[in-house]
């Protein structure tokens, strides 16, 4: 059954209040509609059986409620998954694991959940957009980058449904010659990747390019990761292609993509999380954070969908929080300390 909406309903019973929130909550993240949501007893009271697609049922002890089994059974066809694992505390990457292997469980009775931005709205998004006011000048405490010269800072940007707007506002109010190279990690449709790279490309001054083997971020890139196959870096910083699909329900996965870039960038590897649906990004992110690295995330009223930066935010490694213009801001003022800071040691040393 689906709702208003056209997405999957589902019915959530259990006897632990908490479970049934966090069970509820999980749904909403993965876009799933909840036509019900109670103890037993409250489901065998109900006037009208709610028509789920699908339920879930977590029970303290199943002895305790023997007739919740057949009721379901005498009225519902659809399936039901029993025994749920009691979800941890929100927040913690125990917390972020159990929601995937919940997702995993979902879509094998419901199909693939997450949306994503389609071929018509990439189009779309290039045909209507605003104009681009002037962006702003480089301050004059940094040093433009040389063209072509190798990133020795690298920011990642992932996102999911409502990113390619979010990225592409971001990327239009940076000033051209930052000292810093982008890999971008986006859910998305394989087949709409030249789409993709022609809007984004368009007005700004940091232009998509897709990951090639042997290459190595510049700055003033925003090398696109592939759907297909995981990417890693060599010691050398190279960009090389595996032979196995990236782990996860999607790909690229985020929070591959993170850890793989911080291997070899360490705390001169950043990441910005962008409206998505779901949690990747979720599981890494404090992991950047313990090697040093700054983790920042779009503003929930800007994004198209909040749940993947909301759920980054939720692990308290975020550093900042902002509309995609605000970030845009944000990093030209962080690379202009980092510019003063170094030209002050530099001049104390001397």
């Amino acid at each position: 059954m689906t709702g208003d909406t056209g997405r999957p309903q589902v019915g959530i019973v259990s006897d632990m209040v908490l479970q049934r929130h966090r069970l509820q909550a999980a749904a909403a993240r993965f876009g799933l509609e909840v036509c019900f949501s109670g103890n037993p007893d409250r489901l065998l009271g109900y006037p009208t059986f709610p028509e789920a697609g699908l339920w879930l049922v977590t029970l303290e002890d199943e002895a305790d409620h023997p007739q919740l089994f057949d009721h379901l059974l005498e009225n519902t066809e659809a399936p039901v998954l029993f025994g749920l694992d009691e979800a941890p505390k929100p927040g913690s990457t125990e917390y972020f694991r159990w929601e995937r292997r919940l997702l995993g469980k979902l879509e094998q009775q419901l199909g693939h959940l997450e949306q994503l931005d389609s071929e018509a709205s990439l189009e779309q998004l290039e045909d209507n957009a605003p104009a681009v006011p002037r962006s702003p000048e480089l301050p004059r405490w940094i040093t433009p980058a040389v063209p072509g010269s190798i990133a020795e800072e690298v920011w990642i940007l992932g996102a999911s449904l409502g990113g390619p707007a979010a990225v592409k506002t971001f990327l239009d109010h940076l000033p051209a010659g930052l000292p810093v190279g982008f890999t971008y990690a986006q859910h998305i449709d394989g087949n709409f990747t030249e789409v993709l790279t022609r809007v984004l490309g368009r007005h700004a001054h940091y232009r998509l390019q897709k990951a090639e083997e042997g290459y190595r971020v510049k700055n003033g890139d925003v090398v696109l990761m592939p759907v297909e196959h995981e990417w890693q870096l060599n010691e050398q910083g190279a960009l090389t292609e595996c032979s196995k699909p990236w782990p996860g329900p999607y790909g690229p996965s985020i929070d591959q993509v993170l850890l793989n870039v911080a291997d070899h960038y360490g705390p001169r590897c950043h990441a910005i999380v962008f409206s998505g649906m779901g949690n990747d990004g979720a599981i890494a992110a404090p992991l950047l954070k313990a090697y040093g690295s700054r983790i920042w995330v779009q503003e929930s009223t800007s994004c198209g969908n909040s749940s993947m930066p909301d759920s980054v935010a939720a692990t308290g490694c975020s550093g900042f929080c902002g509309t995609p213009e605000q970030l845009a801001r944000e990093l030209v003022k962080t690379i202009e300390e980092s510019c003063l800071l170094k030209s002050r040691q530099k001049r104390d040393s001397a």
